[in-house]
């Protein structure tokens, strides 16, 4: 296991920072997939008890980046090809929902912040900082499923962001994708303000192809 360091905010909880701590050290590879976490170990790097590590690593389950097996505990999950295509696939068809719901309910003022929402995504690539790149994509997509005002639906895209961030913050790696968020966004939010369905749909659905493109031909040449 590499040299971890705990992440300094005076305003997290502990159990927050631990998290955020581990959750960055699988994105950024220190923790690779495969490699067992060991409680006690990862308390006494970070100089901690162990009752927040165990919090982390149940919440790093949830989003598919740790997993627990019977008589050999925690792990960092292996990104495979099977996992991407099941969570692209439902994200596809949920999107779809939801930008046809953004382009029969968008008001002026939610145009206006999804399109303030872009120009931060955009900032924030040019700083270049990979977390709050990835960050900045998440606030942009929660606009839309907000503006679709129903409540089931973003629920549900809630609870697979949380499987999607692996996946998104891999494809967002590359800085000549983030060039193709900005222009895929930009395509999005012309047909929401437009309320052209079937344009919304197609950016959206390409926005969706390209990741997956992209993330399996890593997977494939690992």
């Amino acid at each position: 296991m590499k040299e971890l360091s705990m992440i300094v905010d005076n305003y997290l909880p502990l159990r927050d920072l631990v998290f955020i701590t581990l959750r960055e050290a699988i994105l950024q590879g220190k923790l690779e997939p495969g490699e067992r976490l060991m409680e006690i170990a990862l308390a006494e790097q970070l100089g901690v008890s162990r009752t927040p590590i165990r919090e982390a690593i149940r919440k790093l389950e949830l989003e598919g980046l740790v997993t627990n097996i019977p008589r050999k505990g925690a792990m960092v999950a292996e990104i495979t090809l099977k996992d991407l295509r099941d969570v692209l696939e439902v994200r596809r068809n949920l999107e779809n929902l939801a930008v046809k719901l953004a382009c029969e309910k968008a008001t002026p003022e939610d145009i206006a912040e999804l399109k303030q929402l872009h120009l931060n995504f955009k900032d924030t690539v040019d700083k270049g900082h990979l977390t709050a790149v990835t960050e900045a994509d998440v606030k942009f997509h929660d606009k839309i499923y907000q503006i679709t005002d129903n409540k089931r639906l973003i629920q549900i895209l809630n609870n697979l962001r949380e499987q999607m961030y692996r996946y998104r913050f891999e494809y967002i790696k590359d800085e000549i994708n983030r060039g193709v968020l900005i222009d895929e966004h930009a395509m999005i939010i012309e047909a929401i303000e437009n309320k052209d369905v079937e344009k919304a749909k197609k950016y959206s659905e390409l926005h969706i192809d390209n990741q997956e493109k992209t993330i399996e031909a890593k997977i494939i040449t690992k």
